[in-house]
């Protein structure tokens, strides 16, 4: 399978960083392709999407900057998102690694890298915004 690092350069702390992207309550706002909404539901955290109910799961708080989560589809199938933000300088490095799944075409692999990377632009001008 194919895999992509995708990254981005933010203008603000890692721990700004990672606070915000760590929150599956943010998520529409920098993944509005996918996440609609996003709410707690019986120690869940449920998203509405264009494929429907999800279920969103991120990795225990830690120091090291890691943000894997992982979604479960209407479907059951789980996917894994390996995330992780770095200090560089006085900011930050985003760092997101797409895998092709089994039943991803190239072209849909090349379509969700597309879509991934504006997501990470999304995130990056919000949190550089003077109001973030």
């Amino acid at each position: 399978m194919k895999a992509h690092t995708h990254s981005v350069t933010i203008a603000a702390p890692p721990a700004r960083v990672y606070a915000f992207a760590s929150n599956p309550q943010n998520l529409p706002r920098w993944v509005p392709s996918f996440f609609e909404s996003v709410e707690r539901i019986d120690g869940e955290w449920v998203a509405q999407s264009p494929l429907g109910r999800v279920t969103v799961e991120f990795v225990h708080d830690n120091d090291l900057g890691v943000l894997d989560h992982t979604v479960t589809l209407p479907s059951g199938a789980r996917l894994t998102n390996p995330m992780r933000v770095i200090s560089n300088g006085d900011g930050s490095e985003l760092l997101f690694t797409l895998i092709q799944h089994e039943d991803m075409t190239d072209q849909q692999f090349q379509e969700d890298a597309e879509l991934v990377l504006s997501d990470l632009h999304t995130l990056q001008r919000l949190l550089e915004s003077p109001s973030a």
